[in-house]
C-alpha cells in the first residue's frame, strides 16, 4: 500500500533562501543571498547567556516572556516611538518574528477572509494565510525614481480593500526593496482602514536599520493605527544573531489575548537564558540599537562604492541590509535563471525579486545582502564588476 497525503500547501516548495544558500554551498559561492550577518553578536550579550545557563535559567520561561525582557521591550518602544505599552498585557516574546507572523495570522484570519500583502512580499505570509483558510490578495508596490525605488500605490490599496478584507500585512522597512514609510503614509493608511474591521500586521524586523538620516515610522507611532495593529520585530537582525530566533509581538490587550491563545500552542515559550540575557543587555547598552543604522549605512556605502563603474544600475538602499541591483545592462535572462547561473559560474549568490511577486513585475532586479565583512564585500564586488 502506498501512503499519500493531500497537501495543505500544494503550491509551496522549498524557500528561495534555502535553495540559494544550498546552491552557494555546493559551488563555494559567496552567499549574499540569505539575510544573515557574517559577524558575531556583542561579546557581553554572549557572556550573559553563558551566565544564565550556569546559574540555572534553563527551564520554561513564562508563556508571554520573561518579565524583565517584556519590560525592556516596552521601555524601548516608549523611548523610540513615544508609545506607552503595558509589558504584561501588550508584549509577547515569540520564537523569532516568523512565529509572531504565523501566530498573528492564525489568530485573526478565518476561512474565506481576505488578506492583503504588498508585492514583492516576504514569502512567509501567504502560506500562513492559506493554512488559516484565508485568501491572499496581492497589491504590487509602485516603482518610482526611474525604477530604483518602491512605494505603496495608495489607489490600488484602497481599491483592494473590500468587506471581505480581514488583514493588511505591512513590511516596512521593506524586505527586499528597502522602502520605508513616511508620516503621511501612516495617515493615508489610517484613512483607508478607518470605519472598517480590518486589522493590520506590521513586520518591522529592520526597524533599526534606516539610512540617510531618516526615521523608522512604526505603526505604534500612530494612535489610530495602533488600536488595530500587531507589530512584530526581532532581536536576530538587531543583535547579529539570526540563529537565536527570538522576536516579539506588540498589540493592544484584546488583540494580545487572542494572539496568545495561538502562541501558547504554537511554541508555548521561548528559550529562557537568551531572554534573560537580552533583558540585561537592552538595559545596560540601550545605545547599541541606535548605532545600527550608521553601522549598516557604512556597509551599504562600501558595497555601492565598490560597484561604481560596474554595469549595474542602482540607487543606494534606503533601509535594511540588502542592496537591489538592476542587471538589465548585463543580461536579459530571467532573474531566477540568472541568480542561479551566477551562483554556479561566478561564485556570488543573490535573491531574484520576482519570486516575491504573484505576477512578476519588478524587471531585472537581484537582491544582495551587505551584512558581511568588508573583505567578503570586496571579493563579491570584484566578481560582479568583471561582468
Amino acid at each position: 500500500m502506498t501512503v499519500t497525503i493531500d497537501s495543505k500547501l500544494p503550491d509551496v516548495g522549498t524557500t528561495i533562501f534555502t535553495i540559494m544558500s544550498q546552491l552557494a554551498g555546493e559551488h563555494g559561492a559567496i552567499n549574499l543571498a540569505q539575510g544573515f550577518p557574517s559577524f558575531e553578536p556583542p561579546d557581553e550579550l554572549k557572556r550573559r547567556i553563558a551566565h544564565y545557563i550556569d546559574v540555572g535559567a534553563n527551564q520554561y520561561a513564562p508563556m508571554p516572556g520573561v518579565p524583565a525582557l517584556t519590560e525592556a521591550i516596552a521601555a524601548k518602544v516608549e523611548r523610540l516611538y513615544g508609545a506607552a505599552v503595558n509589558p504584561g498585557t501588550e508584549v509577547t516574546v515569540c520564537t523569532g518574528a516568523t512565529e509572531g507572523l504565523f501566530s498573528t495570522i492564525q489568530a485573526v484570519v478565518r476561512p474565506a477572509d481576505e488578506v492583503i500583502v504588498f508585492d514583492p512580499a516576504y514569502d512567509a505570509y501567504e502560506p500562513a494565510v492559506t493554512l488559516a483558510g484565508g485568501v491572499t490578495r496581492h497589491v504590487p508596490l509602485a516603482i518610482a525614481n526611474h525604477g530604483h525605488e518602491f512605494e505603496i500605490d495608495w489607489n490600488r490599496l484602497e481599491s483592494a480593500v473590500t468587506g471581505k478584507t480581514r488583514l493588511i500585512v505591512l513590511n516596512f522597512p521593506h524586505n527586499p526593496t528597502g522602502a520605508i514609510l513616511s508620516v503621511d503614509d501612516l495617515e493615508r493608511l489610517a484613512a483607508i482602514v478607518r470605519d472598517t474591521g480590518v486589522f493590520l500586521m506590521s513586520d518591522e524586523v529592520y526597524e533599526h536599520i534606516v539610512f540617510g538620516g531618516e526615521t523608522h515610522r512604526s505603526l505604534l507611532c500612530n494612535d489610530e493605527l495602533r488600536e488595530r495593529s500587531f507589530v512584530i520585530s526581532s532581536f536576530g537582525k538587531t543583535f547579529h544573531a539570526t540563529g537565536w530566533k527570538v522576536g516579539y509581538c506588540i498589540a493592544p490587550p484584546a488583540l494580545t489575548a487572542e494572539f496568545r491563545r495561538v502562541h501558547q500552542f504554537t511554541t508555548f515559550t521561548v528559550v529562557t537564558p537568551i531572554q534573560c540575557a537580552l533583558a540585561d543587555f537592552m538595559n545596560e547598552s540601550p545605545g547599541f540599537a541606535d548605532e545600527l543604522s550608521a553601522f549598516y549605512e557604512r556597509k551599504r556605502d562600501t558595497l555601492c562604492e565598490l560597484l561604481e563603474g560596474s554595469r549595474f544600475r542602482f540607487a543606494p538602499a534606503r533601509s535594511t541590509f540588502f542592496q537591489v541591483l538592476d542587471y538589465s545592462a548585463v543580461s536579459d535572462e530571467a532573474d531566477t535563471d540568472l541568480s542561479a547561473r551566477w551562483t554556479r559560474e561566478i561564485g556570488v549568490a543573490s535573491i531574484p525579486l520576482s519570486v516575491f511577486c504573484e505576477q512578476p513585475f519588478t524587471g531585472q532586479l537581484l537582491r544582495f545582502c551587505f551584512a558581511k565583512d568588508d573583505a567578503t564585500l570586496e571579493q563579491a564586488a570584484l566578481k560582479l564588476c568583471a561582468l
